[in-house]
C-alpha cells in the first residue's frame, strides 16, 4: 500500500511539474494535423473576454429597461421601488463586467511580463 502511495505521489509531482507547460500551451502541434495553432491561454482569454462583453452588454440593457420601468411607473410606489432595485442591480452588473475586464488585462500584463494597455 505504501509503495502505491509513493508512486501516486511521484505521478502527482510529475504532473504538477509539467502543469505550467500544459496550461500555457507551449507544445507545438505536428505539421499538417489540421488543428488550430492557438494556445490554451489564448482560448481561455478570448472566452473570458466574450463572457465579460456579454455580461456588460446585458447590464447596459438591464439599465435601459429599468429606466423605462421607472419612467412608466406613473407614481406607483411599488413599481418605482422595483425599478430602482433593477437599476442598482444593473449598475452593479456593469461595474462587475468592467472590473472583470480590467482584472483580466492586468493579469495578462503581469503574466506575460510586458504591457500594451497599462
Amino acid at each position: 500500500m505504501e509503495k502505491k502511495q509513493k508512486i501516486a505521489g511521484y505521478l502527482i509531482a510529475a504532473l504538477l511539474a509539467f502543469a505550467p507547460l500544459a496550461v500555457y500551451g507551449q507544445w507545438t502541434l505536428p505539421a499538417g494535423s489540421g488543428l488550430p495553432g492557438g494556445t490554451v491561454y489564448g482560448i481561455i482569454s478570448a472566452i473570458m473576454r466574450w463572457i465579460l462583453i456579454i455580461f456588460g452588454f446585458v447590464g447596459v440593457i438591464g439599465f435601459a429597461i429599468s429606466g423605462i420601468l421607472y419612467l412608466t411607473a406613473a407614481g406607483d410606489e411599488g413599481q418605482i421601488e422595483k425599478a430602482k432595485k433593477a437599476m442598482s442591480y444593473s449598475i452593479i452588473g456593469v461595474i462587475v463586467g468592467i472590473s472583470g475586464y480590467v482584472i483580466l488585462q492586468a493579469a495578462t500584463s503581469m503574466l506575460t511580463g510586458f504591457s500594451v494597455t497599462f
